[in-house]
């Protein structure tokens, strides 16, 4: 499954795409511990997987929360994305 966590406003799309199938395989979740912002937990996917999600109360500031990790100019990889050994995350912006 592929889930998405984020917005869209006048200023453009603010999301970020888990692949849950991909998030699924890996045991240590370092993505969580990567983030600065703490904008991921752990929970239990509807099919009985344990899947790294954005948590509620920063769905709606990801602009925001996830700024400081993306540098206007050069943009390397992002920490969370870098610590997934899996490639199951992305951002959108």
């Amino acid at each position: 499954m592929i889930a998405h966590y984020g917005y869209q406003d006048a200023e453009g799309e603010f999301f970020i795409t888990i692949d849950t199938d991909r998030c699924a395989r890996c045991d240590g979740k370092p993505c969580v511990a990567a983030c600065p912002r703490g904008v991921f937990t752990v929970e239990e996917d509807p099919y009985g997987e344990t899947v790294v999600a954005v948590d509620d109360r920063r769905r709606k500031r990801l602009k925001y929360e996830c700024a400081g990790c993306k540098p206007a100019g050069d943009r390397p990889p992002l920490p969370c994305v870098r610590a997934c050994p899996w490639g199951a995350m992305t951002h959108s912006w």
